[in-house]
């Protein structure tokens, strides 16, 4: 039992970490195109950001999971290409967390990116400065409250998510069993204390997650 608490606490955390660098990685560059692009098709893009914000997440995990089976073409193609299933593993649940969580990385950012002055960029371009040096060295470091919110939303969704894991990774342990399934199983078989230090470990990992940036 202790060592099965300790593992989900463990991949709990891996998930959230993976997922939070990730769209660190990619929410940066797309922000920066949302903010300072403007294109036809800016609100479908935009619309179809946000959309995890409104769809229930057993939706969306059902629509990957289908997505992920072999007898659908993307399933199919991962599997005879790579090798790889993703229903009901772990990179299946990296992956649906990553998408899941796409607002609450690219949003944030987007708005530090708009709230910049344009001058300050416009002065970066006349020292000769690249745009992608403008980026690195004059946009970012001014949304760093942008990028901690962004950072402390996205983890603090990825502990809590439920829906789409077990829709898509199921209850494994070891392998898909994170801290919100396991603690709706503890309260399925009335085992209280165990689930009440489940939440508690995952509200400390929010709290350390929380100050570490700060």
């Amino acid at each position: 039992m202790e060592q099965d608490f300790l593992n989900t606490l463990l991949l709990t955390g891996k998930l959230a970490m993976l997922t939070t660098l990730i769209l660190l990685i990619i929410g940066l560059p797309l922000a920066y195109f949302l903010a300072y692009n403007h294109f036809r098709l800016k609100p479908v893009l935009e619309a179809l950001i946000s959309m995890p914000l409104v769809l229930p997440p057993t939706v969306l995990g059902f629509y990957m999971l289908v997505a992920y089976s072999p007898q659908n073409s993307i399933g199919r193609f991962l599997e005879h290409t790579f090798n790889l299933r993703l229903a009901f593993s772990f990179e299946g649940i990296l992956l649906a967390s990553v998408l899941f969580s796409l607002p609450f990385m690219v949003q944030p950012l987007q708005n530090g990116f708009t709230g910049i002055p344009s001058s300050l960029r416009e002065a970066s371009y006349t020292l000769g400065k690249s745009p992608f040096t403008t980026f690195v060295h004059v946009l970012i470091p001014n949304i760093k409250p942008s990028i901690i919110t962004a950072i402390a939303m996205t983890f603090a969704h990825c502990i809590g998510e439920f829906g789409v894991v077990i829709m898509v990774g199921g209850n494994m342990p070891g392998e898909t069993r994170v801290a919100s399934i396991a603690i709706y199983d503890e309260v399925q078989s009335l085992n209280y204390e165990t689930a009440k230090s489940i939440f508690i470990c995952a509200f400390y990992y929010l709290h350390v997650d929380s100050h570490s940036y700060l």
